[in-house]
C-alpha cells in the first residue's frame, strides 16, 4: 500500500518532524520562539538539522496548560506559516477547524490533532477537503486533550490504546478522510496516565500496537516527555534512545525537538543494520 507519508520519508527508517511551540507555556521551550523572527529562525535551523516536516503548534496541550481562543491560537502561527508554507512541509498542531483551514489555505500539509477529531466536529472536512495528512493522538482527557493530573487505570493498556486509536481511525474514514492520509500517535507520559510504568509498558509492547492498527502509520513522540524521569536537560539521549526502539518495533515516523540528534542516532542504527533484523 501507497500512503501520502512517503513523500515526507527522506530516509528508508522514519520521517522525521521536529517541534517548533511559538507559545509562550510549552512545558520545555515555552516563551523562546514566540516571536516571527525567534520563531522562523529556529524552525530554519531544524530544517538544517534534518527535520522532513516542522510540526507548528500556537496552543500548549502540556501539563498544567490552559486553552486559548482559537484568534489567539492563529494569530501565534499565521506569519510563520505564511513564510514558511511555500518552501517546506509543515504540520500544523492544532484540533480547530478554523486554524486547520487557513494554515492549509497557506500552504501547510499536514494536521496533527491530538484530540484525535473529537474537539471540533468540523475538522475532519477540513482535512478532507484540503487532502492533508492526519495524525490522530491517543489521550486519556477529552474531548479537549490537555494533558491533566486526572488519573487513568488500564485493564489492557495496548488493547485499550488499540481500541481508541481503531475507533478513531473508522471515524476518520466514515468522515470522508483516506486511509492513506491517517497517521496515529498512542500518546506518551502524561497523556496517557501519571504513571511513567505505563509509558514504558507501551514502548516495550509497541510492535503488537502497529501490527494492530496496520496499514496506518504510528508515529513515536516520546521528546522530552516526563515519563524519562530525569531532569530536563538531560532529556534529549533518552528521547532519541526511545524514538528509535520505537522504530525498530515499527514506527515510521519520529516527533522530535532535536532533529539532528534523531539523525545521528537513525544513523547508527542503519551503519549497524538494526533495522535488517
Amino acid at each position: 500500500m501507497t500512503h501520502i507519508l512517503d513523500d515526507y520519508i527522506s530516509t528508508s527508517s522514519a520521517s522525521v518532524i521536529g517541534v517548533l511551540n511559538i507559545t509562550p507555556d510549552s512545558f520545555t521551550d515555552g516563551g523562546m520562539y514566540a516571536s516571527y523572527d525567534d520563531a522562523v529562525r529556529h524552525a530554519r535551523r531544524l530544517i538544517t538539522e534534518g527535520a522532513d516536516i516542522l510540526d507548528i503548534g500556537g496552543e500548549s496541550t502540556a501539563p498544567g496548560s490552559r486553552p486559548i481562543d482559537a484568534d489567539s491560537e492563529l494569530a501565534r502561527v499565521r506569519e510563520v506559516v505564511a513564510t514558511l508554507g511555500g518552501e517546506f512541509p509543515l504540520s500544523i498542531d492544532t484540533y480547530r477547524s478554523a486554524t486547520a483551514a487557513r494554515c492549509l489555505e497557506l500552504g501547510a500539509k499536514v494536521i496533527n490533532d491530538v484530540s484525535a477529531l473529537r474537539a471540533d466536529p468540523d475538522l475532519a472536512a477540513v482535512v478532507r477537503e484540503h487532502r492533508a495528512l492526519l495524525i490522530m493522538m491517543h489521550a486519556k482527557d477529552g474531548p479537549l486533550p490537555h494533558a491533566s493530573d486526572t488519573p487513568r487505570y488500564y485493564d489492557n493498556l495496548i488493547l485499550e490504546i488499540g481500541d481508541f486509536l481503531q475507533r478513531r481511525v473508522d471515524y476518520a474514514l466514515a468522515a470522508g478522510i483516506a486511509e492513506d492520509y491517517l497517521v496515529v500517535d498512542p500518546g506518551w507520559g502524561r497523556f496517557i496516565s501519571l504513571d511513567p510504568a505505563d509509558t514504558w509498558q507501551l514502548l516495550a509492547a509497541f510492535e503488537g500496537l502497529v501490527q494492530r492498527l496496520q496499514p496506518i502509520p504510528v508515529m513515536v513522540s516520546t521528546s522530552r516527555k516526563g515519563f524519562l524521569s530525569v531532569p530536563m536537560e538531560e532529556r534529549d539521549p533518552l528521547s532519541q534512545l526511545t524514538s528509535l526502539v520505537g522504530v525498530m518495533r515499527g514506527a515510521r515516523l519520529i516527533r522530535t525537538h532535536r532533529p539532528r540528534m534523531a539523525r545521528q542516532f537513525l544513523d547508527a542504527a542503519e551503519h549497524m543494520r538494526l533495522f535488517d533484523r
